[in-house]
């Protein structure tokens, strides 16, 4: 009977492992809110996704619309909040990131295609008032 040595098994398992954790992309927030992106004519790539922070605007999901009601709702990270909530966001997004690449940072507005735009426009006026000046918002490819 042939025996097999197992001594480096245990390598390429730890390689493999190595190797998924590396190459797998988490999700980092999960949506509450519904979002139908807008057609877009143009599309411009957003060259560092580690850069960007997201706001999501639109109407609470099914399951959450007993408690939050059917009114267009931010969300900034996993939690509904106001506008007055945008400026310690941004600040910690910042924080988060190293001195260098905050310069980079932009902020993705996610709109659901039936939003107001009087919400849109506040967290505009946020944004501008914290000096987060380097917005893009989010849309689908037009056909």
């Amino acid at each position: 009977m042939a025996s097999y040595s197992s001594s480096s098994l245990s390598d390429i398992v730890f390689m493999l492992l190595f190797f998924f954790m590396v190459t797998t992309s988490m999700r980092e927030t999960e949506n509450k809110v519904m979002i139908k992106l807008p057609e877009a004519s143009e599309v411009v790539k957003l060259e560092r996704k580690d850069l960007a922070s997201y706001i999501n605007i639109g109407t609470p999901i099914q399951t959450m619309q007993a408690q939050y009601g059917t009114d267009a709702r931010i969300q900034l990270n996993d939690s509904f909040k106001t506008t007055d909530d945008i400026r310690d966001f941004v600040a910690a997004e910042r924080d988060a990131m190293s001195e260098v690449d905050r310069q980079f940072m932009t902020v993705v507005l996610r709109c659901d295609e039936n939003v107001r735009m009087g919400i849109v426009s506040d967290v505009k006026q946020e944004l501008r008032r914290c000096s987060a000046l380097k917005i893009m918002y989010c849309a689908r490819k037009g056909e």
